[in-house]
């Protein structure tokens, strides 16, 4: 991971935590920035918010002074049955206390609206602009990082907003109302307050340098669990059949014990600064009884004066130990802000164009003109790759792995941009096209058909999310797919589950074709998507293929040359070139590469 320009790019990086002093300052005002775009549209609230609480912590602030005015003024006054000083004292006392807990309980559902609608609009925005990131994000950003940064994460903020917020805010006003009022009670008393702060001040930055790593490794340490846990199991079927159990419970005990060191060391520095506010404030107490015992004795302080200047120094550090607890959930929330306005400030690798080109009807005409391409790690896949498919044109990509011929259906797709040269489509360069235009035009079906939780009928429904019953049912027909739909418990409204658990392998494929022909696309991919078939399923496919992919541009990527058999035009490649095109019938008469797998298919069926 690196910072630049004030923002952290990349994310092979993610378990760093020893930012240099200027990587944390760059890390503090994007996590700012973000903050601030938050608070923005609640501003209003806020703003209330913050008027209730400075008001409500005033007449909190009011009962110590009230209580020496009632000593020094009220008392004295009974000995002439003057009972008005006394009984307006004890009046205004309660009229405060009563209007600090209403304000109080205000501020708190304030503060509560603020921070829910505050949660809903980053929780939004990290869903929202995960998706819009392009498949490279993906590819090298584990699902369980983005989980954590939606569950976890946002739980650290949740907390602070619940209720640190609260603790600081309040607390922060109490003890500045609290200094003020004691200064106006008496100046020397609050002297002696003032000479606390250098002690607390030294203490607090002594706890704030040291948490501050301490919580980055934290929120490293959540995340590295939540990671482990989901590969596990999302890949349970691969441990089981690898065994892999015992090794993942010592991984993943490893993984524990670190998160309990560092949760540990946080604890033992509470250990030691929430003590040491406890000694400051217990220390400033007694000097101001000392000091103020001695004045009281000379008559230059009166006895009530004393009683509310203790009541005062006492109540200044009572918030101390709150804010600790905020500055817990502080030091949390920042971090995790921090990991969050990262994937926030992550800009898509295929991002949208800003005039984009109607191409509403598209005829499948696909040209790849001088395009280059090369992953970060700078591996070049594509060398200046030219190729013009008509529209159409059915074309069969065959090569050995690695050959560039997935990567060749991506671009297709646009799920990734060349590095040099264009991907035109009906002669528009797909960086050209509004993403609406793009998705409707080219459809992709890939070797692991994922299914959504709900029906078949919805999931076929994906391709077309206005059609009708027909219309789904038409399509299922024509890949093969209607019979073993109808054999289901509920028809077209079973529920596929999770993934598509029940329903086969080859069943789910089917559903995904059918998904594919209700979009009705004009460039048609397959990238290995018979894979998964059996021979029964597959020839059924083969047999709708030829009707659905007549006057329709298609890509077929597969290794089963059965599946070839229906194209119009084989492309055999090579380290991402084109080593031999032709008809199958023409490759197949000839002595290429082509030929030479043909003959070794044939082979392997006798």
């Amino acid at each position: 991971m690196s910072v630049t320009g004030g923002s952290v790019t990349g994310v092979r990086g993610e378990e760093r935590h020893d930012f240099t002093k200027a990587e944390s300052r760059r890390l503090r005002m994007r996590s700012l920035r973000l903050l601030g775009s938050l608070l923005r549209p609640v501003r209003g609230q806020v703003i209330l918010a913050m008027l209730v609480v400075v008001v409500s912590t005033a007449a909190q602030v009011a009962g110590p002074a009230l209580i020496a005015y009632g000593i020094d003024k009220g008392l004295p006054a009974l000995r002439d049955d003057d009972w008005m000083p006394l009984g307006l004292t004890g009046v205004v006392y309660l009229i405060t206390g009563t209007l600090g807990a209403i304000l109080i309980a205000w501020y708190t559902i304030l503060s509560a609206r603020v921070s829910q609608n505050v949660l809903i609009d980053l929780r939004k925005r990290v869903f929202l602009h995960t998706q819009k990131l392009s498949l490279e994000f993906h590819e090298s950003y584990t699902s369980g990082r983005i989980i954590s940064r939606q569950t976890s994460d946002l739980d650290a903020i949740r907390e602070l907003l619940d209720s640190g917020i609260n603790q600081l805010v309040q607390g922060m006003l109490y003890m500045t109302f609290t200094a003020v009022a004691l200064f106006l009670l008496d100046g020397t008393s609050g002297l002696v307050l003032f000479a606390a702060l250098l002690p607390l001040a030294l203490l607090t930055r002594w706890f704030q340098v040291r948490s501050q790593t301490m919580f980055r490794q934290s929120r490293t340490a959540s995340a590295s669990l939540i990671v482990h846990f989901v590969e596990t199991m999302t890949g349970i079927r691969a441990v089981k059949a690898f065994r892999k159990e015992k090794r993942n419970e010592k991984e993943f005990g490893g993984l524990v014990e670190d998160y309990r060191h560092v949760n540990a060391r946080v604890i033992q520095l509470f250990g030691i600064f929430d003590p040491g506010l406890v000694l400051i404030g217990n220390v400033t107490v007694a000097a101001v009884l000392l000091v103020g015992g001695f004045r009281v004795v000379d008559g230059d302080l009166a006895v009530g004066a004393l009683l509310g200047t203790l009541l005062y120094a006492r109540r200044f550090f009572d918030p101390m130990e709150e804010m600790a607890m905020f500055y817990n959930s502080y030091q949390s929330a920042a971090a995790a802000l921090e990991k969050i306005s990262g994937v926030l400030e992550e800009r898509p690798g295929v991002p949208d164009p800003l005039a984009p080109v109607d191409l509403r009807a598209a005829s499948g005409n696909v040209t790849f003109d001088n395009v280059k391409f090369a992953y970060k790690t700078d591996r070049v896949i594509l060398p200046h790759f030219d190729l013009d498919i008509p529209a159409g044109q059915t074309i069969a990509l065959v090569g050995s792995t690695g050959a560039g011929k997935s990567t060749l259906a991506k671009l297709m797709s646009r799920f990734y941009d060349p590095s040099e040269g264009r991907v035109l489509l009906d002669g528009v360069d797909l960086r050209d096209l509004h993403p609406k235009d793009l998705r409707r035009a080219i459809v992709m079906v890939t070797q692991e058909a994922y299914l959504f939780s709900g029906s078949v009928a919805e999931n076929i429904a994906i391709g077309k999310p206005d059609a009708t019953l027909a219309e789904i049912m038409t399509a299922a027909r024509a890949v093969g797919a209607h019979d073993f739909i109808e054999s289901l418990p509920n028809g077209y409204d079973t529920d596929v589950n999770k993934r598509g658990g029940r329903v086969s392998a080859g069943q789910r494929q089917l559903i995904s074709f059918a998904r594919a022909f209700l979009a009705n696309p004009a460039v048609l991919i397959l990238d290995e998507a018979t894979s998964s078939l059996d021979i029964p399923s597959e020839r059924l496919v083969q047999e709708a293929l030829q009707t659905l992919l007549s006057d329709r541009t298609a890509v077929i990527i597969a290794h089963r040359l059965s599946t070839v058999s229906i194209a119009d035009r084989v492309l055999v490649m090579e380290h991402g070139i084109v080593v031999e095109d032709g008809t199958p019938n023409d490759l197949i008469a000839g002595t290429g590469r082509f030929a030479r797998l043909h003959a070794a298919w044939r082979e392997s069926l006798v």
